[in-house]
């Protein structure tokens, strides 16, 4: 006996917060986890594949989905557009599965204003300072470019207390055993029970 619709899970945190590493560690654990591929118009870049990093897709096509409402969110962003495509999102949740979309605030914020049932987690660093050394260590930005993430971090971080839930990702398998618990309890919450009562009562 299951609730036959999964979640819709938002997942948002600055960069340097380990979203992609949670995100992977999560979905190791847990086979009826989806993650979205965003659309974009942008030409693929070396070694990225369609259907696996993006949906490359023209920008004719990507303004009949806009027009057909078949985005759950976009932005264009250096002349290019980057979306949530809405049919392989609501495909899998109509198979029991659990989509996650990994977005940043401002998509996140479009996608709980549309889809209001969708569970929302901020991913958080253990503090501004952890994030910082994060950010160094991976030695490929400038230092104009480690400001710019910093101070971006800082506003994304103040509009947390929007998202249902924040997890602190300090020890991974912490952080992903708080991000499990959230969707279990989600799970478990009446208002997602359904006919949950009638099908226990039914043979009766």
């Amino acid at each position: 006996m299951n609730n036959s619709k999964g979640l819709l899970i938002i997942l948002s945190g600055p960069s340097g917060a380990g979203k992609d590493t949670v995100l992977k560690e999560l979905l190791a654990h847990n086979d009826k986890v989806r993650v979205s591929i965003s659309a974009t118009t942008r030409q693929p870049r070396q070694g990225e594949e369609n259907g696996r990093d993006y949906h490359f897709i023209s920008r004719e096509q990507f303004e009949t989905l806009i027009q057909r409402d078949g985005v759950l969110e976009y932005a264009e962003y250096c002349g290019n557009f980057y979306g949530t495509p809405r049919a392989q999102v609501e495909a899998w949740l109509d198979e029991g599965l659990d989509v996650v979309l990994e977005i940043e605030v401002q998509g996140a914020k479009k996608v709980m204003a549309k889809c209001p049932e969708a569970v929302s987690v901020f991913i958080l660093p253990p503090s501004f300072a952890v994030l910082e050394k994060r950010l160094r260590r991976r030695a490929t930005d400038s230092e104009e470019a480690v400001q710019k993430r910093l101070a971006a971090a800082r506003g994304e971080i103040l509009q947390a207390a929007d998202y249902d839930y924040m997890v602190v990702n300090d020890a991974l398998e912490d952080c992903v055993s708080d991000l499990e618990a959230v969707l279990q309890g989600e799970k478990c919450r009446s208002a997602r029970a359904g006919n949950l009562i009638e099908e226990v009562l039914k043979n009766e």
